[in-house]
């Protein structure tokens, strides 16, 4: 079982929040399949991820999103509704994880893991506004099916090689960061969009 310092849990907690700005249900969902089968010893206030409760609900709604997230134009809505999950829970996951350490440590890492989430978020968000009003829905889902598996491979890495996930999330970061004018702009048309949809329901 593997036991994480303190530099190495902070590298996780970069690793898993740019998962969970992705699919925060496949991110929580696998630490706790993980903790439970003795891959990785979570921090003592992760503990929680590891109950069969949540593990359940993960999962019933990564099953969920699987299919709602490559629906054209409704995963657009479903990705907006999501802004006010994916950010809170990586918050709440690198809270959790840091409360061994200082407060201000703490803190830091807290707000680290919802800026990461956010910018894999809206990342995440310019790539979909930019495929989905694509005639074909193939492209939507073949996007949707690497982010799956982006989350879940990249959760499984940042427990068991968390310093080449942090480098992996710095890279996808740096790349984010280029694009931030499109990614804004995507930002804003989706709210848009969903404002719209909501709207004319």
């Amino acid at each position: 079982m593997l036991h994480l310092n303190s530099d190495q849990t902070v590298a996780m907690i970069a690793g898993t929040s740019f998962a969970a700005g992705l699919n925060v249900y496949a991110t929580v969902g696998v630490l706790g399949l993980l903790s439970r089968a003795g891959v990785i010893e979570l921090p003592s206030g992760l503990h929680l991820v590891s109950s069969w409760w949540i593990i359940g609900v993960c999962l019933a709604m990564f099953a969920l999103e699987f299919f709602a997230d490559k629906i054209p134009m409704f995963d657009l809505l479903w990705n907006a509704l999501h802004t006010f999950v994916r950010i809170p829970i990586a918050a709440y996951v690198a809270y959790a994880a840091t409360s061994h350490l200082s407060p201000q440590m703490q803190l830091a890492s807290t707000l680290m893991g919802a800026a990461i989430a956010f910018a894999a978020h809206g990342g995440k968000t310019a790539l979909r506004t930019a495929v989905t009003p694509s005639p074909e829905p193939f492209s939507n889902m073949a996007l949707s099916f690497g982010e799956d598996v982006g989350a879940i491979s990249l959760t499984w890495i940042a427990t068991q090689h968390p310093y080449i996930a942090a480098a992996l999330v710095a890279v996808s970061l740096a790349l984010i960061i280029a694009c931030a004018r499109r990614v804004v702009r995507s930002l804003r048309n989706l709210y848009s969009k969903a404002a719209a949809a909501i709207a004319g329901v």
